[in-house]
Parts: C-alpha cells; structure tokens; sequence
C-alpha cells in the first residue's frame, strides 16, 4: 500500500483514527500518522491472486486472510483499547489465532503480513514496517516487489527474537508459508507476463 505524507507533527492514537473520514486511508506508526496512496492496477492484479492462493486454500479452515483495508491494532503491553499508537493496513493479513479477531479487525500480531512495495512506499516497507513487524513479534513477513517479480520472504529465528536472513523468490518459484507449509503457491500464477504490466 502506498503512504504519501506524515499527517503532521501531533502524536495519534486509535482513539483519534477511528474519527476520520472512512474514505482515507491512513496507518499510526508509534505516533506518527501516514497517509496511504490508492494502489495501482499492477499492485491489484498481484494482491488478488494472492488472496485467491489463500483463500482457496484456507476455505474451511482456522487461519483467515483479510486484504486491504483491515485494520491490524498493535498494542503495547500497557495500551489500553483507544490509546494504542499503531495501527497498519497491511496489504494481505493471515490470523490463525481466532481470539486476536473482532469486529475491528486484529488486535495483536498476526500469522502472517503481505506487502506488495510501491515507489512510493518501498522503504517504508523495506525498513520501517519489516523493524515494526519484527519487533511485535509477526512471525512471517512477505514483502512483494511487483517491478522485479520477486516476493522477500522472512520469518522469525527459533527464540522468536528476530527476523532470519531473507529468502528470495522469483517468477518461476514456487513458494510456500512456514505457517502453512502444506500451500504451495507458483509465482507464475501470481506475477503478470511482462506484457500485461504494460
């Protein structure tokens, strides 16, 4: 998903999210308010047959997959409810634990993070999200990078302190979550011909 602007230099909670228009999209980051830009077609057409891989595979099962917009709510330890100072709208989100579920979205950590990388928002997801995922403790990330067809994928060490190295998958890979090791997923089927991202 793509974040344009910092809102401005005030602090913001989801008390103070929840009082925006519907119609904007933003995400709190320990404070800090960003803005986030409509995706492209590209970015659509990738994050739809990835659902379509998930939600296929996980019809019927405990874990759930929820695309953008879906709130994920990442409180400190001592926030309470309308205090928390994070919230992001990953572009795909897959929660396996039904108790972090409400109508709100997720509050905690979820499974499994998807983000497909604009220009605009390549190192805010490269750097800023990936330190924020590690640290609340997201046991798998998966950053997509649409220009190049490749998906990094990380994912947390044996003490759950941090994120492995990274693993790299290209178009003619498939690929399969550590959380759901039984999917597998062709990337032919989820990147374009290079004629159709014309």
């Amino acid at each position: 998903m793509g974040n344009s602007a910092v809102k401005d230099d005030r602090t913001y909670t989801y008390e103070d999210y929840l009082t925006w228009p519907e119609d904007q999209r933003w995400e709190i980051i320990d404070g800090v308010a960003y803005a986030m830009t409509a995706p492209n077609r590209l970015h659509q057409d990738i994050s739809r047959n990835l659902m379509l891989e998930f939600g296929n595979y996980l019809k019927g099962r405990q874990c759930k997959v929820y695309a953008a917009p879906f709130d994920v709510r990442l409180p400190r330890q001592e926030e309470i409810e309308n205090h928390i100072s994070t919230i992001v709208q990953p572009d795909i989100t897959v929660v396996c634990d039904p108790n972090k579920l409400d109508h709100r979205g997720c509050k905690g950590s979820p499974d499994l993070i998807i983000e497909i990388l604009s220009p605009a928002t390549a190192s805010y997801d490269v750097v800023k999200k990936r330190l924020l995922y590690e640290q609340n403790g997201i046991f798998e990330y998966w950053i997509v990078d649409p220009l190049h067809q490749i998906i990094t994928r990380l994912y947390m060490n044996e003490a759950l302190t941090k994120y492995r190295e990274s693993e790299y998958f290209g178009r003619e890979d498939t690929i399969s979550p550590i959380i759901l090791s039984e999917l597998t997923i062709n990337l032919s089927d989820v990147f374009p011909e290079r004629a159709e991202m014309v």
